[in-house]
């Protein structure tokens, strides 16, 4: 009898050593590491994650793991949601987007948490780390066409992943990460209406509940709670209920051969991914033009079919709160062509409210091209033409955004991102002194390195 498709999944996951892993590995993890931390820090006073933080310090419950910043010691499964918001709050963390988009570091707290509860070495919670980015990523290609495109949310995708990594630090058996994968993969379909129209706090929060919910999971099957184990190919499955076309080779062949984490991207811009190749070209043309906002007669976005949908949407055209504005593109290339830069603070209240962002919104308009939908996702092509009320037109074009692992973020860039999220939180001693403890993680426990995180 053929082995399952989550127990092939397992034996690979258990069987994962620190060893294994090659330098540059370890070292693009740590990148991700520091990149995520930088953006819990942003993601401290937003408004979701303090509602988070409030009930479960009014839940209480035994103090097993850290919330980053904060410092508050609450249950292991409890502080993997929250910190996972964290990480998520501002749209800002990593983003692999292949049939289906995801964001791998939602995961990473799950490492901690479990790392902190069990008393984990920082090799230990790597090595979950970088399990997390191999099955999230090839999850994202695994469904053809994406979940994304059957209307369900990537959270899906994300549900079967928690279990693994929280299972790894908790030393699961084989048949306990199968039973893990099985618990949770059975009951954290999300729909996808928290990234469609108006968008709500549960835009950022699915992919957290269920990080949360895997964690859970892992508990349950270390205790012996049994789970479906045919929960992708058995009958009413994950492939059964999700339709036909899928790849199976993409999500268990070759495991060990390469690594997926070396594939993903990081954000430059704390907005929906779509948006980043466009903000980037809008930019570009912008600046070496230096347009002024009040000179532009009309803005043109040739972008993938798809982008339209999702970022021209009639909403998008009236945010009334970041969640939407951060997944607007025209509001985000409002930003680019007032500001000449797109930061967090494109985002707050005060920018809702700049009549400027809304003198230039209207005139901007999205233009679908076959052409670019067969490019993607190899290549995420963008063309933005600029027509200035003098008769003017000057346009760009640019098929990868910074942060690409082709276009890649500099150390510098990556501290100068941590600094900019961080700052009035930690003082220049306190961000270089964080820099420095990522990148030597591995000599630490997880217990230790998360006390260096409190503010």
């Amino acid at each position: 009898m053929d082995k399952s498709v989550s127990h092939q999944i397992a034996e690979y996951a258990v069987g994962l050593k620190y060893k294994d892993l090659p330098d540059g590995v370890v070292n693009e993890v740590k990148r991700f590491l520091y990149d995520s931390v930088g953006c819990a820090f942003g993601g401290y006073r937003t408004r979701d994650v303090n509602i988070l933080r409030d009930i479960y310090k009014e839940m209480a419950g035994k103090g097993e793991a850290t919330i980053i910043g904060f410092g508050d010691k609450i249950p292991a499964v409890n502080a993997a949601l929250v910190n996972s918001l964290m990480v998520r709050a501002l749209d800002f963390n990593d983003i692999y987007w292949k049939e289906d988009p995801s964001h791998p570091s939602d995961l990473i707290p799950a490492a901690l948490a479990v790392g902190e509860l069990v008393d984990a070495s920082m090799k230990d919670v790597i090595t979950a780390i970088v399990l997390a980015y191999e099955f999230e990523m090839r999850l994202c290609e695994f469904a053809v066409p994406g979940v994304r495109e059957r209307k369900w949310h990537h959270a899906t995708l994300t549900q079967f992943v928690s279990p693994i990594v929280a299972g790894k630090l908790l030393d699961l058996s084989v048949e306990q990460m199968v039973n893990a994968i099985g618990i949770n993969g059975a009951h954290n379909h999300t729909i996808g209406c928290p990234t469609a129209g108006k968008l709500t706090m549960m835009k950022n929060t699915v992919d957290p509940m269920a990080v949360q919910s895997g964690v859970f999971a892992a508990l349950m099957a270390q205790k012996g709670f049994s789970g479906t184990e045919a929960v992708f190919e058995g009958k009413e499955g994950f492939m059964d209920v999700f339709g036909p076309e899928w790849d199976l080779e993409k999500l268990t062949g070759g495991l060990g051969s390469s690594f997926k984490i070396l594939e993903c991207s990081m954000k430059a811009f704390p907005t929906e991914a779509l948006t980043h190749t466009h903000i980037t070209t809008t930019l570009k043309v912008v600046k070496e033009n230096d347009i002024s906002y009040d000179k532009i007669d009309q803005v043109t976005v040739t972008t993938i079919a798809r982008a339209c949908d999702i970022l021209f949407d009639p909403h998008k055209y009236q945010p009334e709160s970041r969640e939407t504005a951060d997944h607007s593109l025209p509001y985000c290339i409002a930003a680019a062509l007032v500001d000449h830069q797109v930061t967090t603070n494109s985002f707050s209240d005060e920018k809702l409210k700049d009549p400027r962002i809304w003198e230039v919104i209207n005139k901007i308009k999205g233009k679908a091209s076959k052409e670019f939908e067969a490019m993607f996702p190899a290549k995420q092509p963008s063309k933005v033409e600029v027509k200035t009320t003098d008769g003017k037109k000057f346009e760009a074009y640019l098929e990868y955004p910074k942060g690409d692992p082709r276009e890649p973020m500099s150390e510098e860039d990556l501290q100068a991102k941590f600094n900019a999220l961080s700052d009035g939180l930690l003082s220049k001693e306190r961000q270089n002194k964080i820099k420095k403890l990522v990148f030597a993680c591995e000599k630490m426990d997880a217990r230790a390195f998360m006390k260096e995180l409190i503010i």
